[in-house]
Parts: C-alpha cells; structure tokens; sequence
C-alpha cells in the first residue's frame, strides 16, 4: 500500500472548470435563506449575496433553482436572510444539503419564526418580500425588497477556495 499525500480523486487543476476556480478565489458571504413555517420551512445556505442600499433598501440573491427554497420563492413570497457567523460552519454544511441533519435542518442551530419566514437567533438578518425571479446561468437570480433588519454585534463568516473564514 502506498499513501499519498494528495486526494486521489481531485482533479488537476489544468482539468477544472477555469470560471468555477475564478469565482472560488472571491470571498463570498455566508448566509442561511429560509422561508415558511411549521412544516413547510425551507432553507438553503447562500453565499451570492448583494445587499443595495437605498430607498426601499433591496436584496438579490441567487439560488438553486432545483432547491426547496428555489421551488418556494415566487413573487409575493416572504423570506429572511441570516448572516452566518464563525463557528456557524456544520450549520452552512446542513443547509447547503452537504451534512446530514437528523430530525431536519431546522433542528441545527437555534430558529424563531419571524413575520418573513424562520430566522437564526443571535445573528444579523433582514427579511424581505419577492419582487422577481429570473433564470440567470444555471442559478434562480431573487430579487426582493427588504422591510425589517437586525443587526447584533457578532462578525460573519466568508467562503472562499472551499473554506469557511472569520471575518472578525
């Protein structure tokens, strides 16, 4: 037996996709996107965040169009947007369908229900209304207007290169 100290299932680089390796070199927001209530809550975990200032204040996102959130979002639907924050890492795994979550995805992490859809406690969030969906690539771009913000004091986390990073 030999061992290797490379994964023996990785491709080289010259063989990946040269835009995935392009977009994996920008550190992306992390975010848990949930919508619903009860037993028809929904998540994923988001990371192509553009947040817009101004008068209403506007949130775009893009998803999986083939996720249950994705499914979900039509306009008029209402959401909420958590921003992840370091040690948040297995919960980002859980809601990115990457983790395995006994009992649900909700029981990961500590929800309340807000009037936009479930919400992580502790953490900085906004909850918004659907204004459009668009196919854009092979992501759902949701465009939507935000009506309530919350802001705590704890920093949030990034993803870049297939790693979690404290932005504290």
């Amino acid at each position: 037996m030999t061992i290797h100290s490379e994964h023996p299932f990785v491709p080289a680089d010259r063989d990946k996709d040269a835009f995935r390796r392009l977009r994996g070199r920008l550190p992306a927001p992390v975010t848990s996107v949930a919508a619903g209530a009860g037993r028809d809550r929904v998540g994923l975990t988001v990371s192509s965040v553009l947040l817009a200032d101004g008068e209403p204040a506007r949130i775009e996102l893009l998803v999986d169009p083939d996720s249950d959130l994705g499914e979900s979002l039509d306009v008029g639907s209402r959401a909420a947007a958590s921003v992840l924050q370091p040690g948040d890492d297995y919960l980002a795994e859980v809601f990115a369908g990457l983790a395995p979550a006994p009992g649900g995805m909700f029981t990961v992490g500590r929800w309340t229900d807000s009037a936009w859809g479930p919400r992580l406690e502790d953490r900085s969030w906004c909850g918004f209304t659907v204004d459009e969906t668009t196919e854009i690539g092979w992501s759902l771009r949701v465009t939507g207007t935000v009506h309530e913000v919350g802001v705590e004091s704890s920093t949030g986390t990034a993803h870049a290169r297939g790693r979690f990073h404290d932005l504290g």
